[in-house]
This record gives structure tokens, sequence and C-alpha cells, in this order.
């Protein structure tokens, strides 16, 4: 049977993309159970050709202009309309899709990349979006906070050296300089949650094909920032013990499908890194899966702070660099068919 994308269900309003709100699961479930009998949709054991969509960060500190980190992109709207993209490609795809990845940023206050956890000579904590380098903290500009030592369980001796070495591991990585970002994607709060439609677009596809999502949770260690969600910044302290690891399991399981598709928030941070990531496994097992990743490129948009910060041309440059590697760069608003390897 030739392939043909479904329509979108009735229940899905794109005005909401930008709303916060609570999704009627049970309506959703009547919904999804007499749709997949409608167009004759199977449950996903029985797809031959598997295929992952993994949402980064979907997240309404993200996604909603109102709140911490809202990712506005070059329009200003950017997370906005990528989650209306996004919701259209997963009801249109539903019968295709084979599981669903939704990251999870997750974070406490007392953390590495927040201001509570650095102070100057005056006492003062630095602003949101301070970048703070190697030098930085050599020079004194800025130092360990000792009030949270307890919090975090350390002592503020090493605190200090430990900033120092954090610093030092990001510059030697190529990593950006340590981030003073805004308190976010806070655990417990609104912040934390889904995007609503695209939770329901994600529950939806889950009572549809009996297929539960993999909620990756990610970000709450201290001591490391973790844009990717198959691996944190950095992984050793000072003393070259382990302070966090890899996500293997994640790795082990994205290379089980025949097709990884990646969206969602930053592009230019989350996204950009959990694909870097993905690609240095790749590359150390067998480099031709990288024909296996696509990447939404109408799904996600990066970080602008217009006046602060612009990393446009960051991001474009790493997808330039994954495409280089074989992964394809792809369009929500084409149908799946029409990609180079996918095999419906």
């Amino acid at each position: 049977m030739a392939f043909s994308e479904l329509p979108i269900p009735e229940h899905f309003d794109p005005k909401n993309v930008v709303r916060v709100w609570k999704v009627d699961y049970q309506d959703r479930a009547r919904d999804a159970e007499h749709w997949a009998r409608r167009h004759g949709i199977s449950p996903v054991a029985q797809d031959g050709y598997r295929i992952a969509l993994l949402l980064v960060d979907v997240q309404n500190t993200f996604c909603i202009p109102e709140f911490e980190l809202f990712v506005g992109g070059a329009s200003g709207t950017g997370a906005v309309d990528d989650n209306s993209r996004l919701c259209e490609f997963i009801y249109r795809n539903l019968h295709v899709v084979t599981h669903i990845v939704p990251t999870m940023d997750t974070h406490q206050a007392a953390q590495i990349f927040h201001s509570i956890f650095l102070i100057n000579n005056r006492g003062g904590h630095p602003e949101p979006y301070t970048l703070v380098s190697v030098d930085d903290i050599e020079n004194g500009v800025w130092k360990f906070n000792p009030e949270i030592a307890h919090a975090v369980k350390i002592d503020p001796a090493y605190g200090q050296r430990f900033l120092r070495h954090y610093a030092q591991q990001l510059k030697a990585g190529g990593k950006y300089d340590l981030t003073i970002w805004p308190y976010h994607a806070m655990l417990g709060g609104i912040g934390h949650a889904l995007v609503s439609s695209v939770e329901e677009a994600i529950f939806f596809h889950c009572m549809a094909r009996y297929s539960t999502p993999d909620f990756q949770i990610k970000g709450g260690n201290p001591f490391t920032e973790n844009y990717s969600v198959l691996s944190p910044e950095v992984l050793t302290g000072p003393d070259g013990q382990a302070i966090a690891e890899k996500n293997i399991s994640l790795i082990q399981k994205m290379s089980a499908f025949d097709a990884v598709i990646i969206a969602g928030q930053a592009k230019s941070h989350c996204v950009a890194w959990t694909i870097d990531d993905l690609l240095n496994e790749i590359h150390a097992s067998d480099p031709a899966l990288a024909r296996n990743i696509y990447l939404l490129e109408d799904c996600t948009s990066p970080v602008v702070i217009p006046g602060i910060v612009d990393y446009t041309d960051d991001a474009d440059r790493a997808f330039q660099r994954f495409a280089n590697a074989g992964m394809h760069i792809v369009r929500s608003t084409d149908p799946i068919s029409s990609w180079e390897g996918i095999r419906l």
C-alpha cells in the first residue's frame, strides 16, 4: 500500500500551542481509539520499519513566550511556530512513528549554571546570561559561593577548585563558556512541564498506537551542565573522580531504530549537543549509521536574546557539520516518504 499522510484530528487547534492548559486525557483516549479504528492504524508491535522521534526539551520554560528561557530564534516566535509544525507532524505521521522519546530538562536552584552558585568580591551574584571564563575564575572575577557548600555537600575550598576545573574542561573540550542561565525548568514548577499541545499529541500517539513514551530526565546534577540528553558537559572532577556518566541506555536504544528523527529546543544548545554526542557515538561504532538520522530543521530554533547573544550562526554551522557527516536535514511539511533513505 502506498504511503499517505493522515489528516489532522479536529481537537488540535494551532492557536493553543502558545498556551498552558490541562489536557483532557479521558476524551483524548477515546478520540485516539476511534481515530485508530477509522484510519486502520495498527499497534507499534506490528511495525516492520521502526522510527523514533526524539523531542528535546519541548517544555514551557523554553517554548512559551512569557516563560524563563523562551527560544524566539531569529523571528521572535521560533519555538511557538516550531511546536505548531511539530504537533501537525506527529498527527500526520501517527501511523509510522513507532516511539516518541521526550527529554525533560530538570533543574533545582543550586546548580553550577545558576546565579546562586557564584559570587564576586562584593558578594554579588552574576546576572543571567553572564559568560564565565577560565580567566574570570583565575582572576577572581567570579568564585564559588561558600554559602551553598552545605546544600551541595562539598567543602568550600573544593568548590572553588572544582569551579576552576570545570571552566578549564569546557574550554579544553571546545564547549561554550560556562553560561549563567535564568532559573528555569525548575523541578515541580509549571515551566518544567511539556508544552500542552505537544503533550496532548504525544498522549494521542500513545493511545492510538499502544506506544508508551520514554521520558528522559536530564540536568539535575548540580556540578555540570547537561545540554545533551546523552552526556553531561563534564564527566569528571578535579581529582579525576567521576561526577556524571553518559546515558548509555538511550544511546543503545537509538541505535536500534531504523530511523531517528530529532526536533526540539534549542537548535544551538540542547538539540545541537545531543546530535553531536550521538554523532560521536556513531563514529565510534559505524559511521554509516549517520544516514539513519533526520533533523527536523523547521521544528527547532536557536537561542537569540536581542542585544545580548545570538547563536544562529553557531547552530547553522553545527547542522551543516551534521549534514556533512551523512545526517539528513529535513522539513516537517514534506512527506516522510519523500525523505532520502526512508523505507515505508
